[in-house]
């Protein structure tokens, strides 16, 4: 059985949930909607962004 979606080098397979205030949301949608992006993208984003300011200490 083959998956059906894009082509990826980085298998997705874990999931992780959180929840989030009405702000936090809200500003993540934001930020999905000005970059033409989905919310787990931003996510990612971050992730890395986050990663960079360690690394860089």
């Amino acid at each position: 059985m083959s998956a059906i979606g894009r082509p990826t080098d980085e298998k997705k397979d874990k999931r992780f949930e959180i929840r989030l205030s009405s702000k936090t949301y809200d500003i993540l949608t934001e930020c999905s909607e000005k970059l033409n992006i989905s919310k787990a993208e931003v996510v990612h984003k971050g992730i890395e962004l986050v990663k960079s300011e360690i690394d860089n200490k």
